[in-house]
């Protein structure tokens, strides 16, 4: 007979979190923030930061160039995930990116591209994105792929995986 409980599933997700934090070797990343004008989409990526961060990762939200900038300004995050597209601004990453950099934002920016073709790729990491991640890629896995190599460029220490 299957044990009954009286929790929410919280606890095994919260374990299942810890697991993915200490087989990535990933720091404890503490402040993102998500810039996306679709809910479902910053919905996606919450979960997967948690997921691999646990609950104690702050994940901010914009849903404009200009609520990002505001986010930005108020704190730093330690990491920004960038919608390639902002429909609700027409702002593209490529033209959003420089303005981050001019209110001092030093951190990484991976975009988040529904277009991740070589070429757009080219053009969005010379504007300065640390990463690009087609849309249908981004999971926790894929994340996890790319963030040591990110983090440990801009001084964080990472730990090789077990």
């Amino acid at each position: 007979m299957a044990e009954s409980s009286s929790t929410s599933g919280g606890d095994f997700l919260d374990k299942k979190s810890g697991l993915t934090k200490s087989l990535s070797g990933l720091p404890k990343l503490t402040e993102v923030l998500v810039v996306d004008d679709e809910t479902m989409d910053i919905k996606r990526l919450r979960a997967t930061l948690h997921l691999m961060f646990g609950y104690d990762i702050n994940v901010r939200e914009a849903t404009t160039l200009s609520g990002a900038i505001d986010e930005v300004m108020k704190k730093s995050p330690q990491l920004i995930l960038l919608d390639d597209d902002l429909k609700q601004s027409a702002d593209r990453a490529c033209d959003s990116i420089p303005y981050l950099r001019r209110i001092g934002y030093e951190g990484p920016i991976i975009v988040v591209s529904g277009v991740a073709t070589r070429n757009r790729r080219k053009d969005l990491m010379d504007a300065g994105a640390a990463e690009v991640l087609h849309k249908d890629d981004v999971d926790s896995v894929r994340i996890n792929e790319v963030l040591p190599k990110i983090l440990s460029s801009i001084g964080f220490e990472t730990k090789p995986n077990s």
